[in-house]
């Protein structure tokens, strides 16, 4: 699909995200031999996925390689012990991709040199195909290797591009961490209605099934977000009450601005 076994794929980082991306390409059809995953310390689900695939595992960059792609799937906070030893494996036909939250493009230059790279944000609903991706290329990225990174990218689910490296911090606020503000939203739900008198594990399966239902239906349809909650108010009912306090002035709006621009403000102090 991508790489070859002479400019191969090197996956840095065997965790949960990594995990999931290489599934995904390896469903896809990017073949096994043609990828290298570099890790000290995978999973032994990742070893047995890495063995079935034909795929080489090793524990630091190998020598005597460059590599096609150099896929960073490595936590922000380990970038400074891991990129050093990496930087052999970046030619001039190499696109280096990182999804670390907050290393900018020149972070990762002044570690690794001038290079086409790649700044992608995705989320952990990759783990299940369900993700969504915001990316970011830098000049020296062509055309081709702009679409292998897309391909590799959209395993996971829509990959959107935006115009400035800067933007892939809102990205990081909104989509990035977005799972975790739906899955607190379902345990407010459960809480609020444990308070009300339901058994607390049934007001987690009402409110878990609910949150889930909604988002199917959301990827099913063709009508946006507004038009969907619109549908389901019945005007004076009981939707209706509940979006008065939610829709408030003070209600969940201006949360969620505070909340996403906190995080954005975060994402850019991992840059320091």
């Amino acid at each position: 699909m991508v790489t070859a076994a002479n400019s191969p794929l090197v996956l840095v980082g065997a965790g949960n995200m990594g995990g999931a991306m290489l599934s995904g390409w390896l469903k896809k059809g990017v073949a096994g031999a043609s990828v290298v995953v570099v890790d000290p310390n995978p999973s032994d689900a990742m070893k047995l996925m890495i063995a079935e695939a034909g795929a080489t595992h090793a524990v630091t960059p190998p020598d005597g390689m460059t590599a096609g792609i150099v896929f960073l799937a490595v936590k922000p906070q380990l970038m400074d012990a891991v990129l050093p030893a990496l930087k052999k494996l970046v030619g001039a036909e190499t696109v280096v991709v990182s999804i670390a939250a907050g290393k900018t493009l020149s972070y990762l230059e002044a570690q690794l040199g001038a290079a086409a790279m790649v700044r992608a944000m995705p989320n952990t609903p990759a783990m299940v195909g369900r993700g969504v991706t915001g990316a970011y290329a830098n000049a020296a990225v062509s055309e081709e290797q702009r679409a292998q990174v897309h391909n590799l990218l959209k395993v996971s689910g829509p990959v959107e591009w935006v115009a400035a490296e800067g933007d892939i911090d809102a990205v990081t606020a909104v989509s990035g961490s977005g799972p975790a503000y739906v899955f607190y939203l379902v345990e407010c739900m459960a809480e609020a209605g444990r308070k009300l008198g339901l058994p607390a594990d049934l007001a987690m399966r009402l409110a878990r099934e609910t949150v889930a239902g909604a988002g199917e239906l959301l990827h099913q349809s063709p009508e946006d977000a507004s038009r969907l909650r619109q549908n389901v108010t019945s005007p004076g009912g009981t939707t209706a009450a509940a979006l008065s306090v939610l829709m408030a002035p003070e209600g969940m709006q201006p949360l969620f601005d505070e909340a996403i621009a906190a995080a954005r403000k975060r994402a850019e102090e991992l840059a320091n």
